[in-house]
């Protein structure tokens, strides 16, 4: 009889994204011969949560948010306890206090998921990582977050700091997504205007105010576009007197937070990601699923997520930006369908829950290091 292997997975919470990203790894072990245990340190229990994590288990610790700070003693006894239950054959944890948490536990290979800039920049973080570095591995969301990774730990194990893409479940977005009438008709938008659009936090590493400043250089030429801003922030009184003083109160339009704004992105008619660093691009792919044209910054992660760097530009090139919406209002039915389709195959063969499952059995490191080592 074949002995069950388990893998434990360790979420700080399940706000969003990450409860999603919880979802992304567990699709990863589906098929195969492993059963996945979540574990959320934050939240109560939550049945919706359950079926979202889409996990063989799911365990909720409950601890109030502001109590994880410090050593963490409490958190990582429980995981003992738990780990204790199970023989795992390694852990996944996001974000660096759970990866913290789990390498606590002796003989425990962990994999460490970094969704964004410059998390080992603290000393005392580098200093953690190099010294538990036996059964530590390391992966980006982008090749971006994990070049970023090796230059702030240039004495950790190169090879063990790699690169597993976010994904997204086409047909459950495909399925939410409403047609474009329905859509402009939820956000209060003209049916006969033109929508060059932003979904965003309002906030520097956003770059909106270079958006803004690129739309005013071409509104006059191009009469029916309107920018369509969603999104909340610490930004929003100076953008929209940004916008006040270019005179766009009538073009340029902020809608706030929408739930669920994925739905409605096929109100666009194309997408435009200004960010000064991007760690990969999520609100790209549900534009190119929605079928949406898109430009984005050549920074981060972003530039991987689209297939054609003919659409990309140097943050806060204003010029460049203004004369990259020029261009994509101005292509022609046949251009923008084959554009389209070459962003939908490149998502296909590097987005999708199937192809970064592909992926992440072929990391060398789980190959060589860690499944290898729990064979012997």
């Amino acid at each position: 009889m074949i002995a069950q292997k388990f893998v434990l997975q360790l979420c700080h919470d399940y706000t969003f994204p990450f409860l999603d990203v919880a979802r992304q790894y567990s699709s990863l072990f589906k098929g195969t011969d492993y059963k996945i245990i979540t574990v959320y340190l934050v939240g109560n229990k939550n049945d919706a949560v359950i079926q979202q994590t889409d996990s063989d288990e799911v365990l909720f610790l409950e601890y109030p948010p502001k109590s994880l700070r410090g050593l963490k003693r409490k958190p990582i006894q429980q995981l003992k306890k738990i780990c204790s239950q199970y023989d795992f054959e390694f852990a996944i944890g996001h974000r660096y206090q759970a990866t913290y948490i789990l390498r606590n536990i002796k003989n425990l290979p962990v994999i460490g998921i970094n969704h964004s800039f410059g998390k080992f920049r603290r000393f005392t973080r580098r200093w953690f990582v190099n010294h538990h570095k036996k059964n530590l591995y390391l992966l980006g969301v982008s090749n971006a977050i994990s070049d970023d990774m090796r230059a702030s730990l240039p004495g950790f194990p190169q090879d063990q700091i790699q690169t597993l893409y976010n994904r997204v479940n086409v047909k459950q977005v495909v399925a939410r997504q409403v047609n474009s009438a329905e859509a402009r008709k939820f956000l209060g938008i003209a049916a006969d205007k033109y929508v060059f659009a932003n979904v965003g936090r309002l906030h520097p590493d956003k770059d909106q105010k270079t958006l803004i400043t690129a739309f005013a250089k071409v509104a006059s030429e191009l009469t029916d576009t309107i920018l369509v801003i969603i999104g909340q922030g610490r930004l929003e009184d100076e953008l929209k007197a940004q916008v006040k003083q270019l005179r766009l109160e009538e073009r340029v339009f902020f809608l706030g937070v929408v739930p669920h704004a994925i739905n409605y992105y096929r109100a666009f008619n194309s997408f435009v990601l200004s960010s000064d660093k991007e760690p990969f691009g999520m609100v790209l792919l549900e534009a190119i699923i929605a079928e949406v044209p898109v430009i984005a910054t050549n920074a981060g992660g972003a530039k991987e997520v689209i297939s054609n760097n003919q659409w990309l530009f140097d943050v806060g090139d204003e010029m460049k930006l203004a004369q990259l919406m020029r261009d994509v209002y101005t292509q022609d039915k046949l251009q923008l369908k084959a554009t389209k389709e070459q962003n939908l195959q490149w998502l296909e063969q590097n987005f999708t829950d199937d192809a970064v499952q592909r992926s992440f059995w072929e990391l060398p490191f789980l190959k060589t290091s860690i499944l290898s080592n729990r064979a012997e």
